[in-house]
């Protein structure tokens, strides 16, 4: 007997289900899709950023690790590439703490003493792996995968976010201005700052505050964190090197009370527009 899912039964189950045009997001359900999101990650991370793959991951041209298996991965698809699988545009990894407590803990803790944030009540969730295609890199697909984030939450009724974003390049000194301006305006309370693991530790204080731009600096951030900002989000203590992904990392936590309150707002808006109740 075949251990596959009826489609109209994972459908009426999904914990996320949204769309937009030939756009649409959930999460994936079968291995095919997220093989399809390790692929999408090759490109993106290894192809496009430099990042540095073992033989294996260059063998099969894809990006894994151990808590591929562990995670929901959420996935959106163009339905004009086709179906399933060959229709991944956009990926991003969720790790619930009830999981995570199951299968060893999270990602972010090889980088971060997650203290603070694994003491918090209630449920909480690690983002990770986020990339898109570069044609989808648009308001369109980036608001969906996001919409696809706030549905995830309110199902699980997660109350804070936090994991990994990145800076190009391993030298502190060539992303002083960023770090610093990341730092002095929006780092953490103490009750929600992680701090870089002491080996792993590099000082974000780089440039004087007085010495920053604000404007100038938020500008020349990447989008990925500049969003994090918008909702609200705060920053860590401590930047952190990754050689294999050539990247300056820094930890992101965002309560997730933000991230609904502004999608249920917007989407609210779009059903009274639909309706005729809004002008």
């Amino acid at each position: 007997m075949s251990n596959t899912v009826p489609f109209r039964k994972r459908e009426a189950e999904r914990a996320v289900d949204a769309s937009s045009g030939s756009l649409s997001v959930r999460l994936a359900e079968s291995a095919a899709e997220i093989s399809a999101s390790q692929s999408l990650r090759y490109q993106v991370f290894y192809e496009e950023m430099s990042a540095k793959p073992t033989p294996e991951m260059a063998a099969r041209r894809q990006d894994f690790d151990d808590f591929d298996g562990i995670c929901d991965h959420l996935l959106v698809f163009d339905a004009e590439r086709g179906e399933g699988a060959e229709a991944v545009v956009g990926t991003y990894r969720l790790l619930r703490r009830t999981v995570a407590n199951k299968h060893g803990g999270f990602y972010t803790a090889g980088e971060y003493d997650i203290g603070v944030l694994l003491s918090y009540p209630g449920e909480i969730l690690e983002l990770g792996r986020s990339c898109v295609n570069a044609a989808y890199r648009n308001r369109a697909g980036m608001q969906l995968l996001w919409r696809g984030i706030a549905q995830y939450v309110f199902h699980h009724k997660i109350e804070i976010m936090f994991g990994c974003a990145s800076l190009p390049g391993t030298d502190p000194s060539r992303v002083a201005t960023s770090l610093a301006y990341l730092y002095h305006y929006h780092l953490a309370p103490p009750a929600l700052r992680p701090r870089a693991l002491a080996e792993r530790y590099t000082d974000m204080r780089l440039v004087e505050r007085p010495d920053i731009d604000p404007k100038r600096a938020q500008a020349v951030l990447p989008p990925l964190i500049k969003g994090y900002l918008r909702l609200g989000g705060f920053i860590g203590d401590g930047a952190v090197i990754d050689e294999q992904f050539n990247t300056t990392d820094v930890c992101i936590i965002v309560k997730s009370d933000w991230v609904t309150e502004k999608y249920s707002r917007h989407y609210a808006r779009e059903e009274g527009r639909d309706s005729g109740l809004l002008d």
